[in-house]
């Protein structure tokens, strides 16, 4: 469950534009400057990122979420913040940004992950995440060998398609850069993967480090299917493989039996 940031005035009056928004009113304005939004940028963040969840899969309704934005005037101070001079500016602007999944913000957010502020950097990635799409999914790659494995590889689980995570895999690429992708698909628990994850660990071929990242993204997404596959591994010739492959089926027997229970 994502912990959220205390609700402020302005969030709270913003929640309640947006709803109105989303119960079919177009006529909605958000009733506050640009500037005020980025100095309350985690709460109003938050109530935008609430709101794009109500709205659920349904394009037309997270649309009515970023033109109600737009109509408000408030895009392009918004996208102007991303290159503030302001570290503390710049991550608020991410914030923003990412929640309203701004597709003209991406290429500035792909920018920002190469900021020199670490705090900055790790707002692009999780305002990527939240944008999506794969023009995000490129940036987060472009950058896998040179940021933190695990930021990218959240961000990664966000922002990735179905489609996109079967491309990355099939494709392959350098080591770290093949690790998080697996680590991004275990956090998402796409069960899809589970049949080229398996042979990715079975593969005596692949180096040691996928073979170890594919049955950890098989223990974290917990499909029974991989359990059998993970049993064989065991008596692997490599040690970390076998290691692996016991916590990952160990991991899985306890969540079915959890969910037995």
């Amino acid at each position: 469950m994502r912990q959220q940031a205390p609700r402020s005035r302005l969030a709270a009056k913003i929640d309640r534009a947006l709803a109105t928004a989303l119960s079919g009113d177009p006529r909605v304005l958000i009733d506050a400057k640009a500037a005020e939004l980025l100095a309350d940028g985690a709460p109003v963040a938050e109530v935008i990122t609430a709101a794009m969840e109500r709205a659920g899969m349904a394009l037309a309704a997270q649309l009515t979420v970023t033109q109600t934005f737009r109509r408000s005037g408030l895009e392009t101070d918004l996208l102007d913040s991303l290159v503030s001079p302001d570290p503390a500016v710049r991550i608020a602007g991410a914030r923003l940004c990412g929640a309203l999944r701004l597709p003209n913000a991406v290429p500035w957010l792909a920018d920002m992950l190469d900021d020199p502020e670490p705090a900055v950097r790790e707002a692009a990635v999780r305002a990527l995440g939240r944008a999506g799409g794969q023009r995000a999914v490129d940036a987060l790659m472009a950058r896998a060998g040179r940021l933190p494995t695990y930021r990218v590889a959240i961000g990664l689980a966000q922002a990735a398609s179905d489609i996109d995570f079967e491309a990355l895999l099939r494709d392959g690429g350098d080591v770290k850069t093949t690790v998080t992708v697996l680590m991004a698909c275990g956090l998402r628990g796409d069960a899809l993967r589970t049949p080229l994850l398996v042979r990715m660990a079975q593969d005596r071929k692949c180096d040691t480090d996928i073979r170890v990242a594919a049955c950890r993204a098989l223990a974290m997404i917990g499909d029974p299917a991989g359990a059998d596959a993970l049993r064989l591994l065991g008596t692997d010739p490599d040690s970390d493989v076998q290691k692996a492959a016991v916590r990952a089926r160990m991991r899985i027997s306890a969540a079915m039996r959890k969910r037995v229970s």
